[in-house]
Protein backbone atom coordinates (compact mmCIF):
# COMPACT_ATOMS: atom_id res chain seq x y z
CA UNK A 1 0.00 0.00 0.00
CA UNK A 2 2.81 2.63 0.95
CA UNK A 3 4.38 1.72 -2.62
CA UNK A 4 1.09 1.65 -4.40
CA UNK A 5 0.64 5.52 -2.63
CA UNK A 6 3.86 6.66 -3.58
CA UNK A 7 3.89 5.58 -7.26
CA UNK A 8 0.45 7.13 -7.57
CA UNK A 9 2.22 10.31 -6.13
CA UNK A 10 4.89 9.72 -8.84
CA UNK A 11 2.83 9.35 -11.72
CA UNK A 12 0.89 12.52 -10.87
CA UNK A 13 4.55 14.35 -10.66
CA UNK A 14 5.10 12.77 -14.65
CA UNK A 15 2.41 13.77 -15.39
CA UNK A 16 2.70 17.91 -14.70
CA UNK A 17 6.26 17.16 -16.32
CA UNK A 18 4.01 16.35 -19.77
CA UNK A 19 1.83 19.83 -19.17
CA UNK A 20 5.25 21.44 -18.83
CA UNK A 21 6.63 20.18 -22.04
CA UNK A 22 3.48 20.48 -23.52
CA UNK A 23 3.57 24.28 -22.48
CA UNK A 24 7.25 24.85 -23.38
CA UNK A 25 6.69 23.16 -26.82
CA UNK A 26 3.85 25.88 -27.59
CA UNK A 27 6.12 29.02 -26.53
CA UNK A 28 8.88 27.61 -28.52
CA UNK A 29 6.65 27.82 -31.34
CA UNK A 30 5.71 31.24 -30.44
CA UNK A 31 9.29 32.17 -30.48
CA UNK A 32 10.02 30.57 -34.30
CA UNK A 33 7.26 32.58 -35.36
CA UNK A 34 9.24 35.97 -33.61
CA UNK A 35 12.70 34.59 -35.44
CA UNK A 36 10.75 33.92 -38.44
CA UNK A 37 9.73 37.53 -38.70
CA UNK A 38 13.35 39.10 -37.96
CA UNK A 39 15.73 36.53 -39.63
CA UNK A 40 17.21 35.30 -36.36
CA UNK A 41 18.78 31.52 -36.53
CA UNK A 42 17.34 29.27 -34.47
CA UNK A 43 20.25 27.76 -33.16
CA UNK A 44 21.95 30.49 -31.23
CA UNK A 45 25.00 28.99 -29.62
CA UNK A 46 25.64 31.69 -26.91
CA UNK A 47 21.81 31.72 -25.91
CA UNK A 48 21.86 28.03 -25.08
CA UNK A 49 25.34 27.71 -23.67
CA UNK A 50 23.85 30.80 -20.80
CA UNK A 51 20.35 28.90 -20.56
CA UNK A 52 22.21 25.52 -19.80
CA UNK A 53 24.76 26.93 -17.27
CA UNK A 54 22.17 28.63 -15.04
CA UNK A 55 19.72 25.94 -15.06
CA UNK A 56 22.71 23.34 -14.01
CA UNK A 57 23.34 25.97 -11.45
CA UNK A 58 20.03 26.18 -10.38
CA UNK A 59 19.39 22.65 -10.35
CA UNK A 60 22.48 21.87 -7.55
CA UNK A 61 20.71 24.39 -5.77
CA UNK A 62 17.58 22.15 -5.11
CA UNK A 63 19.72 18.79 -5.05
CA UNK A 64 18.93 17.91 -8.57
CA UNK A 65 21.94 16.55 -10.28
CA UNK A 66 22.94 19.22 -13.22
CA UNK A 67 24.32 16.55 -15.47
CA UNK A 68 19.86 15.11 -15.31
CA UNK A 69 18.38 19.17 -16.23
CA UNK A 70 20.92 19.25 -19.11
CA UNK A 71 19.86 15.65 -20.55
CA UNK A 72 16.25 16.47 -19.94
CA UNK A 73 16.67 20.16 -21.31
CA UNK A 74 19.31 19.15 -24.37
CA UNK A 75 16.59 16.69 -25.24
CA UNK A 76 13.54 19.34 -25.05
CA UNK A 77 15.63 21.27 -27.28
CA UNK A 78 16.22 19.21 -30.23
CA UNK A 79 12.32 18.99 -30.26
CA UNK A 80 11.88 22.21 -30.05
CA UNK A 81 14.32 23.26 -33.00
CA UNK A 82 12.77 20.57 -34.90
CA UNK A 83 8.98 22.05 -34.12
CA UNK A 84 10.76 25.45 -34.93
CA UNK A 85 10.49 24.50 -38.90
CA UNK A 86 7.06 24.48 -38.77
CA UNK A 87 6.69 28.27 -38.81
CA UNK A 88 8.97 28.59 -41.80
CA UNK A 89 12.66 30.51 -41.99
CA UNK A 90 13.20 34.30 -43.28
CA UNK A 91 13.66 34.74 -46.68
CA UNK A 92 17.52 36.25 -47.06
CA UNK A 93 17.43 36.87 -50.54
CA UNK A 94 13.89 37.87 -51.47
CA UNK A 95 14.69 39.40 -54.97
CA UNK A 96 16.35 35.72 -55.76
CA UNK A 97 15.28 33.68 -58.89
CA UNK A 98 13.85 29.89 -58.86
CA UNK A 99 16.06 27.60 -57.37
CA UNK A 100 16.72 24.74 -59.10
CA UNK A 101 17.80 21.53 -57.72
CA UNK A 102 18.64 18.70 -59.64
CA UNK A 103 18.29 15.36 -57.64
CA UNK A 104 15.76 17.26 -55.65
CA UNK A 105 13.89 13.75 -55.72
CA UNK A 106 16.20 11.65 -53.49
CA UNK A 107 16.21 11.70 -49.90
CA UNK A 108 18.84 14.65 -49.24
CA UNK A 109 17.90 16.58 -51.94
CA UNK A 110 14.41 16.95 -50.66
CA UNK A 111 15.74 17.96 -47.33
CA UNK A 112 17.01 21.06 -49.14
CA UNK A 113 13.51 21.49 -51.36
CA UNK A 114 11.64 21.74 -47.87
CA UNK A 115 14.14 23.74 -46.29
CA UNK A 116 14.24 26.40 -49.08
CA UNK A 117 10.31 26.41 -49.34
CA UNK A 118 9.93 27.06 -45.98
CA UNK A 119 12.39 30.16 -46.49
CA UNK A 120 9.71 31.47 -49.51
CA UNK A 121 11.77 30.39 -52.66
CA UNK A 122 10.22 28.86 -55.54
CA UNK A 123 12.06 25.87 -56.32
CA UNK A 124 12.10 23.53 -59.06
CA UNK A 125 12.93 19.73 -59.12
CA UNK A 126 15.56 18.43 -61.99
CA UNK A 127 16.07 14.81 -62.44
CA UNK A 128 15.85 12.09 -64.87
CA UNK A 129 12.15 12.60 -65.91
CA UNK A 130 12.39 16.03 -66.82
CA UNK A 131 16.15 16.36 -67.80
CA UNK A 132 15.19 17.18 -71.24
CA UNK A 133 13.55 20.66 -70.10
CA UNK A 134 16.84 21.22 -67.72
CA UNK A 135 17.74 23.99 -70.01
CA UNK A 136 14.74 25.82 -70.02
CA UNK A 137 14.07 25.33 -66.50
CA UNK A 138 17.45 26.71 -65.59
CA UNK A 139 17.11 29.42 -67.80
CA UNK A 140 14.74 31.06 -65.05
CA UNK A 141 17.57 29.83 -62.02
CA UNK A 142 19.41 32.14 -59.46
CA UNK A 143 20.82 29.10 -57.89
CA UNK A 144 21.23 25.58 -59.61
CA UNK A 145 22.24 22.91 -56.94
CA UNK A 146 23.83 19.37 -58.26
CA UNK A 147 22.59 16.53 -55.76
CA UNK A 148 23.17 14.03 -57.65
CA UNK A 149 24.76 10.59 -56.91
CA UNK A 150 28.30 11.03 -56.17
CA UNK A 151 29.52 8.89 -59.44
CA UNK A 152 27.43 11.42 -61.87
CA UNK A 153 28.08 14.49 -60.08
CA UNK A 154 30.62 15.88 -62.80
CA UNK A 155 29.07 13.91 -65.92
CA UNK A 156 25.97 16.26 -64.58
CA UNK A 157 27.74 19.34 -63.97
CA UNK A 158 29.76 19.10 -67.44
CA UNK A 159 26.20 19.33 -69.08
CA UNK A 160 25.74 22.89 -67.44
CA UNK A 161 27.27 25.38 -69.73
CA UNK A 162 23.86 27.10 -70.65
CA UNK A 163 23.09 28.56 -66.86
CA UNK A 164 22.90 32.30 -66.91
CA UNK A 165 25.64 33.97 -66.26
CA UNK A 166 24.61 35.24 -62.96
CA UNK A 167 23.27 32.29 -61.51
CA UNK A 168 25.26 30.95 -58.59
CA UNK A 169 26.46 27.20 -59.46
CA UNK A 170 26.98 24.61 -56.24
CA UNK A 171 26.54 20.72 -55.73
CA UNK A 172 26.30 18.81 -52.08
CA UNK A 173 28.48 15.85 -52.99
CA UNK A 174 30.69 14.38 -50.18
CA UNK A 175 33.63 14.54 -52.57
CA UNK A 176 34.78 18.66 -53.21
CA UNK A 177 38.32 18.92 -55.12
CA UNK A 178 37.15 17.69 -58.61
CA UNK A 179 33.19 18.84 -58.32
CA UNK A 180 34.53 22.35 -57.64
CA UNK A 181 36.92 22.31 -60.74
CA UNK A 182 34.59 21.31 -62.76
CA UNK A 183 31.74 23.99 -61.69
CA UNK A 184 34.64 26.36 -62.32
CA UNK A 185 35.48 25.35 -65.98
CA UNK A 186 31.56 24.83 -66.74
CA UNK A 187 30.38 27.94 -65.77
CA UNK A 188 31.32 32.01 -65.51
CA UNK A 189 29.27 33.05 -62.45
CA UNK A 190 29.20 31.99 -58.90
CA UNK A 191 30.75 29.15 -57.85
CA UNK A 192 30.66 27.48 -54.06
CA UNK A 193 30.98 23.66 -53.09
CA UNK A 194 28.79 22.30 -50.66
CA UNK A 195 28.88 18.87 -47.97
CA UNK A 196 26.51 18.66 -45.42
CA UNK A 197 27.61 16.39 -43.12
CA UNK A 198 24.46 14.46 -42.31
CA UNK A 199 21.96 12.26 -43.71
CA UNK A 200 18.45 12.90 -44.74
CA UNK A 201 16.92 11.79 -41.49
CA UNK A 202 17.40 14.78 -39.37
CA UNK A 203 14.91 16.05 -37.40
CA UNK A 204 16.71 19.82 -37.87
CA UNK A 205 19.73 21.64 -39.23
CA UNK A 206 19.97 22.85 -35.87
CA UNK A 207 23.86 22.71 -34.92
CA UNK A 208 24.29 20.32 -38.16
CA UNK A 209 27.85 21.52 -39.92
CA UNK A 210 27.74 22.82 -43.70
CA UNK A 211 31.05 22.44 -45.35
CA UNK A 212 31.66 25.00 -47.89
CA UNK A 213 34.71 25.54 -50.29
CA UNK A 214 34.92 28.90 -51.76
CA UNK A 215 34.95 28.74 -55.95
CA UNK A 216 34.15 32.27 -57.32
CA UNK A 217 32.87 35.56 -56.44
CA UNK A 218 32.20 34.77 -52.65
CA UNK A 219 29.86 38.12 -52.47
CA UNK A 220 27.06 36.69 -54.70
CA UNK A 221 26.76 33.54 -52.86
CA UNK A 222 26.95 35.28 -49.06
CA UNK A 223 23.62 35.34 -48.84
CA UNK A 224 22.62 31.66 -49.41
CA UNK A 225 25.49 31.25 -46.18
CA UNK A 226 23.14 33.46 -44.68
CA UNK A 227 20.51 31.73 -45.11
CA UNK A 228 22.01 27.91 -43.92
CA UNK A 229 22.90 29.97 -40.85
CA UNK A 230 18.97 30.64 -40.07
CA UNK A 231 18.31 27.27 -40.36
CA UNK A 232 20.61 26.62 -37.55
CA UNK A 233 23.66 24.99 -39.30
CA UNK A 234 26.88 25.83 -38.28
CA UNK A 235 28.85 26.97 -41.73
CA UNK A 236 32.48 25.54 -41.93
CA UNK A 237 34.55 27.06 -44.75
CA UNK A 238 37.66 24.55 -45.45
CA UNK A 239 39.66 24.74 -49.18
CA UNK A 240 38.44 22.06 -51.18
CA UNK A 241 41.76 19.85 -51.17
CA UNK A 242 41.57 19.72 -47.81
CA UNK A 243 38.12 18.87 -47.18
CA UNK A 244 38.72 16.00 -49.66
CA UNK A 245 41.79 14.76 -47.31
CA UNK A 246 39.49 14.79 -44.37
CA UNK A 247 36.69 12.59 -45.62
CA UNK A 248 39.35 10.05 -46.61
CA UNK A 249 39.74 9.63 -42.24
CA UNK A 250 35.91 10.50 -41.64
CA UNK A 251 34.15 8.84 -44.21
CA UNK A 252 35.68 6.35 -46.55
CA UNK A 253 38.28 4.65 -44.17
CA UNK A 254 35.34 4.60 -41.43
CA UNK A 255 32.95 3.54 -43.65
CA UNK A 256 35.17 0.74 -45.10
CA UNK A 257 36.15 -1.01 -41.37
CA UNK A 258 32.11 -0.88 -41.12
CA UNK A 259 31.80 -2.71 -44.27
CA UNK A 260 34.74 -4.70 -43.45
CA UNK A 261 33.31 -5.43 -39.62
CA UNK A 262 30.05 -6.73 -40.80
CA UNK A 263 31.42 -8.91 -43.21
CA UNK A 264 32.85 -10.66 -40.83
CA UNK A 265 30.05 -10.95 -38.63
CA UNK A 266 28.43 -12.46 -41.64
CA UNK A 267 31.31 -14.48 -42.19
CA UNK A 268 31.46 -16.31 -38.17
CA UNK A 269 27.83 -16.37 -38.33
CA UNK A 270 27.69 -14.00 -35.39
CA UNK A 271 24.66 -14.48 -33.45
CA UNK A 272 23.69 -10.83 -33.40
CA UNK A 273 20.28 -11.60 -30.77
CA UNK A 274 22.81 -12.75 -28.05
CA UNK A 275 25.56 -10.09 -28.91
CA UNK A 276 22.86 -7.36 -27.96
CA UNK A 277 22.36 -9.22 -24.74
CA UNK A 278 26.24 -9.57 -23.83
CA UNK A 279 27.53 -6.29 -25.16
CA UNK A 280 28.43 -3.54 -23.55
CA UNK A 281 26.62 -0.34 -23.86
CA UNK A 282 29.85 0.76 -25.69
CA UNK A 283 30.39 -2.87 -28.25
CA UNK A 284 26.15 -1.66 -28.71
CA UNK A 285 26.86 1.00 -30.30
CA UNK A 286 29.45 0.03 -32.35
CA UNK A 287 26.81 -2.41 -33.45
CA UNK A 288 24.86 0.05 -34.02
CA UNK A 289 26.88 2.15 -36.02
CA UNK A 290 28.06 -1.02 -38.10
CA UNK A 291 23.92 -1.90 -38.48
CA UNK A 292 23.41 1.29 -39.48
CA UNK A 293 25.82 1.45 -42.43
CA UNK A 294 24.01 -1.81 -43.82
CA UNK A 295 20.32 -0.33 -43.37
CA UNK A 296 20.91 2.06 -45.89
CA UNK A 297 21.58 2.11 -49.73
CA UNK A 298 24.78 0.05 -50.49
CA UNK A 299 25.74 2.23 -54.46
CA UNK A 300 26.07 5.24 -51.85
CA UNK A 301 28.90 3.76 -49.56
CA UNK A 302 30.33 1.90 -53.01
CA UNK A 303 30.67 5.35 -54.13
CA UNK A 304 32.28 7.50 -50.95
CA UNK A 305 34.40 4.91 -50.32
CA UNK A 306 35.68 4.71 -54.40
CA UNK A 307 35.56 8.21 -54.50
CA UNK A 308 39.18 9.38 -54.68
CA UNK A 309 41.99 7.54 -55.39
CA UNK A 310 43.51 8.65 -51.92
CA UNK A 311 41.26 6.42 -50.16
CA UNK A 312 42.47 3.17 -51.35
CA UNK A 313 45.97 4.18 -50.17
CA UNK A 314 44.70 5.34 -46.93
CA UNK A 315 42.75 2.21 -46.49
CA UNK A 316 45.87 -0.08 -47.44
CA UNK A 317 47.90 1.96 -45.09
CA UNK A 318 45.53 1.40 -42.23
CA UNK A 319 45.81 -2.42 -43.06
CA UNK A 320 49.60 -2.50 -42.78
CA UNK A 321 48.60 -0.72 -39.37
CA UNK A 322 46.40 -3.54 -38.69
CA UNK A 323 49.65 -6.25 -39.26
CA UNK A 324 51.96 -4.63 -37.41
CA UNK A 325 49.47 -4.95 -34.36
CA UNK A 326 48.92 -8.91 -35.43
CA UNK A 327 52.64 -8.91 -35.41
CA UNK A 328 52.69 -7.47 -31.87
CA UNK A 329 50.33 -10.14 -30.60
CA UNK A 330 51.89 -12.79 -32.23
CA UNK A 331 54.66 -12.76 -30.49
CA UNK A 332 53.13 -11.67 -27.22
CA UNK A 333 55.05 -8.54 -26.91
CA UNK A 334 53.28 -6.63 -24.28
CA UNK A 335 55.30 -4.24 -23.52
CA UNK A 336 55.48 -3.09 -27.27
CA UNK A 337 52.05 -2.57 -27.11
CA UNK A 338 51.69 -0.90 -24.01
CA UNK A 339 54.44 1.51 -25.73
CA UNK A 340 52.80 2.16 -28.93
CA UNK A 341 49.48 2.91 -26.84
CA UNK A 342 51.12 5.77 -24.88
CA UNK A 343 52.25 6.88 -27.83
CA UNK A 344 49.12 7.24 -29.28
CA UNK A 345 47.42 8.95 -25.99
CA UNK A 346 50.36 11.42 -25.98
CA UNK A 347 49.74 12.41 -29.74
CA UNK A 348 46.22 13.30 -28.99
CA UNK A 349 46.67 15.30 -25.69
CA UNK A 350 43.88 16.60 -24.12
CA UNK A 351 41.85 14.97 -27.13
CA UNK A 352 41.61 11.78 -25.48
CA UNK A 353 40.34 13.38 -22.46
CA UNK A 354 37.68 15.27 -23.92
CA UNK A 355 36.61 12.11 -26.12
CA UNK A 356 36.45 9.66 -23.00
CA UNK A 357 33.60 12.50 -21.15
CA UNK A 358 31.71 12.82 -24.36
CA UNK A 359 32.11 9.23 -24.88
CA UNK A 360 30.75 8.37 -21.61
CA UNK A 361 27.63 10.61 -22.30
CA UNK A 362 26.78 8.60 -25.15
CA UNK A 363 27.16 5.49 -23.53
CA UNK A 364 24.55 6.45 -20.71
CA UNK A 365 22.20 7.35 -23.12
CA UNK A 366 22.76 4.24 -24.50
CA UNK A 367 22.24 2.43 -21.22
CA UNK A 368 19.13 4.33 -20.89
CA UNK A 369 17.27 3.11 -23.55
CA UNK A 370 17.99 -0.84 -22.60
CA UNK A 371 14.81 -2.81 -22.43
CA UNK A 372 15.24 -6.42 -20.91
CA UNK A 373 12.54 -8.86 -21.39
CA UNK A 374 12.34 -11.95 -19.38
CA UNK A 375 13.26 -15.12 -21.20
Amino acid sequence: MPLSKLRDEIDAVDQQIIDLLAERLRLVGEVGEVKTKHGLPIYVPEREAAMLAKRREEAEKKGVPASLIEDILRRTMRESYASENETGFKTVNPDMKRIVIIGGNGLLGQRFVEMFKLSGYDVDVLGRSNWDQAEAICSKAGLVIVGSPIDVTTDVIKQLSFLPKDCILTDITSVKDEPLTEMLAVHDGPVVGLHPMFGPDISSFAKQVIVYCDGREPEKYQWLIDQMKIWGAHLYNVAAPTHDKSMTLIQALRHFTSFVYGVHLQEVDADLEQLLDLSSPIYRLELAMVGRLFAQEPALYADIIMSQKNNLAMIKRYHQHFSDAIELLENNDREAFIDRFKSVTNWMGDYSELFLNESRTMLQQVHDNRHYEEK
